[in-house]
């Protein structure tokens, strides 16, 4: 569905070796494409963009978010300058516009719209949907949408929201489609958005249908060439720049590409956004598309910390023969716009202090919630939060009718605080800063296999840091990295799609009941698991979408506040919690094979006949040769001539 508008603007170690492929055959920093003579037909489109703002709206200068006010102010500056100069403008972002956390649930708790969408209204021309904006549901998502005022085009092409009401309510009302088209400057520019398909396994989108992003994408860049728009911009969220850079080489008509999700930084020398920081590449990213046109890849780092700016100079045909760009940072020296301070920031913030005060507990020690810390291994906040879900089903269990847990997980991805909190008073702000999601603790019945294959899949990522790695209570496990990962189809659906995976060598409950041991699963009992309903609903593609499960009517939030004030007593012991967490996950590397073996020289050995023996072929004979020529042997002589060996002597050779 293409919806027209008539509103002015004024207003995966592979993914980086494909980001940086990319980044080498692009044109160099500040560089221009090719000169093509330009006609008095051309038109000059200024595209300002951001992306992930994820609820960043109070200022926080420690962590370097300036704060929504200050965003707005400058975005409504650069808009201004960029229409005074005669082009037009477009202004877009391509999605995770809003994130759980202790801001969204105070707009959550009031009646009307979201700040969120409150300080974001009347700054775009359209909106692309992100993961994350699915992730409270979507009821959230849809009043999140329509808390705008005036109302802005939200798009995802790749999308069927005709299973969920509220949502299809929108698309109806035109406010939700495949795309749009904006007129500016005299002109239409078609803008499509697309989402990652991998939504329905790491977000809570529920009846919305996600298909294929390319397919969905060229149709409708098919469907605005027979309207007869011939600028396109796509924005989409597919999480990380190299899901577009991959995207874009089998597009065509797409003329420019606005990526989300991964918080990548590009950036030219000179430009203010991030300077400290590596970029992933130039701004833009040239790259070439099915036909092979390059086609401009830009993003920008999340939160609120950076606009992009992209001119591009179309011809009649409506090719870009001239691009310019600047990835710009948003600095605390921008006076916010005053509105939105007023409106937003100032009244979120004072509810904010008054959650902030409200002290739960005390900590002995510092605790880790650095999502490089809860997503690669064990972490004391990891395990506080998993021991919070296993007390809160134990405290509960009699009253469901249910038996005693033996195992929790909590995953990494929903431990969403990313910081150390320091040793000191913890508050009830601190636990919805770690737990801002509407996950419920749910208790259910696993098998020892199930229970194999989904840590299996846990451990899938790593050396990345997947948001599926388990932080655990009640056992301990060990995993070899270097073993095969478990493969899953990252097309958008969670089945087996190569390797079982095989880096899981060993399970043990804490009473010391081996589940698995060397590789293999000990037969025995199933386990009373406690978890989340997301994992519990095959979320991050854990294996218990079709074991039932019991609700406790829990969030993991009030799981932790009430672990922390009543099970602990509010004091959680550097004992209990060490820094560096404990050794409830342990790397246990398979033993490195030997290079070579030593092989004692018998009666009738010769060079070939022991290559034919040990290495299955006489004409490996030099290979040992090789290894062995001039070392001494233990009567003084080496090997000196192929054709002469002696009885006793030791010889290398190569293993296998």
């Amino acid at each position: 569905m293409t919806i027209p508008t008539a509103r002015k603007s004024l207003h995966a170690v592979a993914a980086l070796a494909l980001i940086a492929a990319t980044a080498a055959l692009a044109v160099p920093a500040g560089a221009q494409p090719t000169p093509v003579p330009i006609s008095a037909d051309t038109f000059s489109l200024t595209i300002l963009h951001n992306n992930d703002g994820e609820s960043k709206l109070l200022p926080d200068e420690d962590s370097g978010y300036p704060g929504v006010a200050r965003f707005a102010a400058q975005m409504k500056q650069m808009q201004a300058a960029a229409a005074e100069s005669g082009s037009g403008v477009v202004t877009l972002t391509s999605g995770d516009n809003f994130l759980a956390s202790q801001e969204l649930n105070v707009s959550l708790a009031r009646d009307g719209a979201l700040y969120d969408s409150i300080a974001l209204s009347g700054l775009y021309d359209a909106m692309a949907l992100g993961n994350h904006d699915f992730d409270l549901g979507p009821e959230v998502a849809a009043r999140f949408i329509e808390g705008f005022d005036p109302a802005v085009p939200f798009l995802s092409a790749n999308a069927d929201f005709s299973g969920e009401p509220s949502l299809q309510a929108l698309v109806d009302r035109g406010v939700l489609a495949a795309s749009t088209v904006v007129e500016t400057g005299g002109q239409q520019v078609g803008v499509i958005g697309a989402v990652t398909p991998l939504l329905p396994n790491i977000s809570s989108p529920r009846n919305v249908v996600i298909s294929d992003v390319l397919a969905a994408v060229q149709a409708e860049v098919e469907s605005l060439a027979a309207a007869g728009v011939n600028k396109v911009i796509l924005v989409s969220h597919l999480q990380g720049v190299s899901e577009e850079v991959a995207l874009v080489a089998d597009l065509t008509g797409v003329d420019v590409v606005i990526a989300g999700g991964g918080d990548d930084l590009l950036r030219n020398e000179g430009d203010t956004c991030m300077p400290d920081d590596e970029p992933a590449g130039p701004y833009p990213m040239l790259v070439a598309d099915s036909s092979g046109t390059d086609v401009p890849v830009i993003t920008a780092p999340g939160g609120y910390r950076c606009i992009g700016e992209l001119t591009v100079t179309f011809d009649a045909d409506g090719s870009i023969v001239s691009h310019t760009g600047r990835s710009a940072g948003v600095g605390f020296d921008v006076a916010p716009d005053a509105g939105v301070q007023s409106s937003v920031v100032e009244p979120l913030a004072a509810a904010v202090a008054e959650i902030d005060a409200d002290v739960i507990g005390t900590s002995e020690v510092a605790l880790d919630g650095r999502r490089a810390s809860v997503r690669t291994g064990s972490s004391n906040q990891g395990n506080l939060h998993s021991d919070a879900l296993r007390a809160a089903a134990a405290n509960l269990a009699e009253g469901f009718g249910l038996p005693a847990p033996d195992v929790a997980i909590q995953n990494g991805g929903g431990i969403r605080n990313d910081a150390v909190i320091p040793a000191g008073p913890v508050t009830a702000g601190d636990t919805w800063d770690i737990a801002p999601f509407r996950n419920f603790v749910v208790v259910g019945e696993v098998s020892r296999e199930t229970f194999h294959v989904l840590l299996e899949q846990a451990v899938d990522r790593i050396p990345g840091a997947g948001g599926q790695f388990p932080q655990v209570s009640g056992f301990t496990f060990a995993y070899d990295p270097s073993a095969p990962a478990r493969e899953t189809d990252r097309a958008g659906d969670c089945s087996l799609a190569g390797d079982p995976g095989s880096r899981i060598r060993d399970v043990t409950l804490d009473d010391g009941t081996a589940i698995v041991s060397d590789g293999e699963v000990v037969p025995g009992d199933a386990l009373v698991l406690v978890t989340l309903d997301f994992l519990a609903n095959g979320g991050d593609c854990y294996p218990l979408a079709d074991i039932d499960f019991t609700s406790l009517g829990v969030t993991y939030q009030q799981a932790l506040a009430t672990y922390i004030s009543a099970d602990l007593g509010g004091t959680i012991t550097a004992a209990d919690y060490p820094e560096g967490g404990d050794d409830r996950i342990t790397v246990q590397m398979a033993p490195a094979e030997p290079e070579t073996v030593t092989v004692r020289v018998r009666r009738g050995d010769s060079l070939w006949r022991i290559a034919a023996k040990h290495l299955g072929s006489g004409h490996r004979w030099p290979e040992i040769y090789e290894l062995n020529a001039g070392r001494a042997q233990a009567d003084g002589r080496s090997l000196r001539n192929p054709d002469l060996i002696l009885i006793g002597w030791m010889l290398e050779v190569p293993a296998g």
